[in-house]
């Protein structure tokens, strides 16, 4: 089919023209244009429709329509005679456009001599290019303009015959087409929107996991905005914020890539702390204000940011941010949309920060009760310290003093002294009483795995490490660790137990990821450590960090006193225990007792009565001189004891003093005298004056003081 004649121009008759002042030539054209552009949905189709229907009609070598809003107008051209398009390209003239756009009037240029004068800045790109003239048409809708449409031909003056309301009727047809398309692309663009945000919903409803959910929401958002770099920070301990950066380059979901920076100076820190986007078109803006995320972003060649809150409820729980490397490439950023994408992340994280927590809590618990259930299944036969001898309330003073500074405590003493009943009542009184006292025998693990069992491991970090394992202190985080029998650590561990008790961090064993706890140490040795340190078996550094207070615990030998107290106590306790009806001991027994040097002190005590109870037949506990050898009952080097004549004489003198005395008040001086003289003035211990007259032995002194009593040899 040919193209019809093209619209010339007869100067010798004018032509006939109807109702809109147009010929038929020109209805025909305006016709035909309206028919070729009524059903295009894109730019692109439009202008090669246009180039179509011209196409030997009108003088016109190329076509183009300009969106102008950006650096880079939007831009579809099509040369008719070429049948090309292309799109994205930088105005050649933008100054015609900008003019026609803004005066919503139409721009005919005849010749380049008319370009320079009337458009000096846009003059020299359209001579280049071999225009010898063009029109630029508004494309005017009832409300606004939406762009302009550019008709070029080679020739100088092929505009010139050619009517004004010819022109305006194309421009006003190609504008209703162009609203059309435009009214295409924006609903098939909020479509893809939804999309978007139908699979964000979709994908944090499916993932509680961090790395899995970082994951589907990088799938997600890669083709919402332009990125090269997308990622969440998360407020962290410490003023610093952990990232999670994702690439989006491959189609594969990448791994989340964890760092840690300070929190200030950067631009997350300044949204998270006042809940308001920030959006940059070029990384300069950010030197000032946020030097931190300027230099990470030069490091990474990215030039744009964008990042905004994560908000749930009142409480900011991170930022999103997506950076890319144009410059300018968030300008007109629809947040309507990434709004609602962030309302969604925010909830998926507060959900998956929550379900961490729980996580962390019921691990904690369980790794606590594990830990609890296996001292439980651990034979415990007393709970306290029993006797009030003066070395002892002398430590007991000791323990009220440290118990609540929280700092390091060394406790020095012979095996069996009780040093971690000592520990747990060092724990008790202190501001931690409310989480675990964790204990640890040094000597009972083997050197292989010490550090496993102190730091915890991750797994695979050796052979039959098929899970990861928090270790004793990540156990004891906000309490107490009680490391008995520390000399013995190996000298490897010595040196990690410094950094712990130095830095209050450590790593497990095959991790690089260091954990960070709050935990009191509380050391317990046998051994003189500073003898070790001068033989190099112990490390100086770490005994002078353990030795901050030390507490030194008597052996058995030196508080003779309690023994009776003892005796009683776990001969009620093994009673108990057996099912045996056993309330009395041997006086012979019990001089046996006291004058036995105990080596293992309490705890072999403990372990010759538990004896003597399995082995007992009747109501009155009696022990064969064979069980403690090398008893001499009238060695002079041994403790003077009542005989027990005097024993059953006090024990009656006390019974008569409940029976007739009910306070301290009506206590008399005569019975003061006569309990003395039976105690052959012996007032501490388990046969003295105070025990007899149910008085603490401080109280009794002040009183005899009071009312003048003392033995004729005391100094005044």
């Amino acid at each position: 089919m040919l193209p019809p004649p093209p619209l010339v121009q007869d100067t010798h008759r004018p032509a006939e023209r109807g109702p809109l002042g147009l010929t038929p030539d020109e209805l025909t054209l305006l016709m035909r244009i309206n028919q070729g552009v009524s059903n295009r949905r894109d730019r692109a189709a439009l202008v090669k429709a246009i180039a179509g229907v011209v196409h030997g009609v009108l003088p016109a070598d190329r076509i183009t329509i300009v969106i102008p809003g950006s650096e880079c107008a939007d831009v579809s051209i099509s040369f008719v005679d070429g049948d090309t398009q292309s799109e994205d390209e930088r105005i050649p003239h933008a100054a015609v456009s900008t003019w026609v756009a803004r005066n919503r009037q139409a721009a005919i240029v005849s010749s380049p001599e008319q370009l320079r004068e009337r458009f000096p800045t846009s003059a020299q790109s359209p001579i280049d290019e071999g225009v010898g003239s063009f029109v630029v048409l508004p494309l005017l809708t009832a409300d606004r303009c939406l762009g302009t449409l550019e008709f070029m031909a080679r020739a100088e003056s092929a505009w010139d015959g050619y009517s004004a309301r010819l022109l305006e009727e194309i421009g006003t047809i190609v504008a209703a087409a162009l609203d059309n398309c435009l009214a295409y692309e924006q609903s098939r663009g909020l479509g893809d929107e939804l999309q978007a945000l139908l699979d964000v919903n979709v994908a944090v409803g499916r993932h509680l996991e961090r790395d899995e959910l970082f994951g589907a929401l990088a799938s997600c958002l890669r083709s919402l905005l332009p990125t090269e770099r997308f990622g969440i920070e998360i407020p962290i301990e410490g003023g610093k914020l952990q990232g999670h950066l994702l690439t989006p380059r491959s189609e594969l979901v990448e791994p989340t890539l964890p760092t840690v920076l300070p929190a200030e100076g950067t631009a997350c820190d300044w949204v998270l702390q006042n809940q308001r986007w920030i959006v940059t078109s070029s990384r300069d803006e950010l030197r000032e204000r946020f030097p931190v995320t300027f230099d990470v972003m030069s490091q990474g060649g990215m030039e744009s940011l964008v990042a905004m809150p994560l908000s749930s409820g009142s409480r900011c729980r991170g930022v999103l941010f997506f950076m890319a490397a144009r410059k300018g490439a968030y300008e007109g950023l629809r947040r309507g949309l990434i709004e609602r994408v962030a309302n969604a992340v925010a909830v998926a994280l507060d959900d998956c920060l929550a379900h961490e927590e729980v996580r962390r809590l019921r691990d904690q618990l369980a790794a606590e009760n594990s830990y609890l259930q296996e001292e439980i299944r651990q034979d415990h036969n007393f709970t306290e310290f029993v006797g009030h001898s003066p070395v002892l309330l002398e430590v007991f003073r000791v323990v009220e003093q440290v118990a609540p500074t929280g700092s390091t405590v060394l406790i020095l003493g012979e095996t069996g002294t009780g040093k971690e009943l000592i520990a747990r009542a060092i724990h008790d009184r202190s501001p931690r009483k409310n989480r675990p006292l964790v204990k640890v025998n040094c000597a009972a693990i083997s050197p292989g795995l010490v550090e496993s069992e102190l730091f915890g491991h991750v797994k695979g970090a050796f052979t039959g490490a098929l899970q990861n394992r928090d270790g004793r202190f990540k156990l004891a985080d906000g309490g107490t660790i009680f490391l008995d029998e520390v000399g013995e650590l190996p000298p490897e561990t010595q040196v990690r137990l410094l950094r712990v008790l130095q830095e209050q961090e450590f790593e497990p064993v095959g991790s690089g990821k260091t954990v960070k706890v709050d935990v009191r140490v509380i050391a317990a040795t046998n051994r003189d450590l500073q003898t070790h340190v001068r033989e190099g078996k112990f490390r100086a550094d770490l005994f002078y960090r353990l030795h901050v207070l030390p507490l030194h615990l008597p052996p058995l030998r030196s508080r003779v006193d309690d023994i009776p107290a003892l005796t009683q106590f776990f001969v009620q306790g093994f009673a108990k225990k057996f099912g045996k009806h056993v309330s009395q001991v041997a006086s012979e027994t019990m001089r046996r007792l006291c004058a036995y040097e105990w080596p293992g002190n309490v705890r072999e005590l403990q372990n010759v009565i538990e004896r003597a109870m399995v082995l007992a037949s009747g109501p009155v506990l009696s022990i064969d001189e064979s069980v403690l050898p090398g008893v001499a009952l009238g060695s002079s080097t041994q403790p003077a004891l009542a005989t027990a004549r005097d024993v059953d004489s006090l024990s009656r003198l006390a019974a008569r003093s409940d029976a007739d005395h009910t306070s301290f008040g009506t206590v008399t001086r005569q019975d003061i005298l006569a309990v003395l003289a039976q105690t052959k003035w012996k007032i501490d211990g388990e046969c003295g004056a105070a025990k007899l007259l149910k008085l603490h032995p401080n109280t009794l002194r002040s009183r005899m003081k009071k009312l003048g009593i003392r033995r004729t040899n005391d100094v005044a």
